[in-house]
């Protein structure tokens, strides 16, 4: 029997998780305060995943870049692919909240968006 300890990182809460392995490869989670920490315990363990954030250079703005972040989480091998994608971006201003700054992210079929208003 495989077992691992994680910290849930679904709320503030920060449940600490005992994630275990039986023979049949069914996983139970303990530790956990609500059904969210017990998916997030198995997905740990399955498949990690992460929203991504950061900034993207922005041209002819009131700042030199803006922040931005994944759609949705993506899995967590593909982080350093999508960093270095987005480090190639250069936007030009105006740059307005939602906007799509990189369509499919390191093939995880993610949108980027901007999360903040850049202008003129």
């Amino acid at each position: 029997m495989d077992k691992k300890e994680l910290v849930c990182i679904c709320c503030p809460l920060g449940c600490a998780l005992t994630v275990t392995a039986g023979e049949n490869g069914e996983l139970a989670v303990t530790g956990n305060t609500c059904k969210r920490g017990e998916e997030y315990g198995k997905k740990e363990l399955t498949n990690p995943t992460r929203i991504v954030t950061t900034t993207v250079r922005v041209k002819n703005g009131v700042l030199p870049v803006v922040s931005v972040k994944t759609k949705e989480d993506i899995p967590k091998g593909k982080i350093e692919e999508c960093i270095k994608s987005l480090q190639k971006i250069e936007l030009t201003a105006p740059v307005h909240i939602g906007d799509i700054v990189l369509e499919d992210v390191a093939g995880t079929g993610v949108a980027v968006v901007a999360t903040k208003e850049i202008t003129v």
